[in-house]
């Protein structure tokens, strides 16, 4: 279990977070409640970092499958971009192979010289 210190240190770091959870909320309240009387018991303490486990292990696996989700859609940007920089560099060749031909007729390649 935690020391006091550590305890109350745990606890206002989770009421910086912004919680939308009805149950959470209830718990941060009541361990806030218990803090500033004095100090909380152990079976509120126990039941104040259940409720923590309980929410952020959820919390945890939600910010887990956005972040694979993220990761999925980059593979997709990253793969488009290398796809368009090949598509380009062909592009870049045959611009200049047509003005290799372009400059070839200008310069009077194939016409008669009298």
């Amino acid at each position: 279990m935690l020391d006091d210190a550590r305890f109350r240190a745990l606890a206002a770091r989770v009421g910086e977070f912004y919680v939308t959870d009805r149950a959470m909320k209830t718990a941060q309240k009541r361990i806030e409640d218990a803090l500033r009387g004095g100090s909380a018991n152990e079976r509120e303490r126990q039941t104040y970092l259940d409720a923590v486990r309980r929410y952020f292990t959820g919390f945890e696996r939600e910010a887990r499958a956005q972040l694979r989700d993220v990761d999925k859609r980059l593979e997709r940007v990253n793969q488009v971009h290398f796809n368009l920089t090949a598509e380009r560099g062909v592009v870049v060749r045959r611009i200049e192979a047509t003005q290799s031909v372009l400059k070839e007729i200008e310069d009077g390649a194939g016409t008669a010289r009298g």
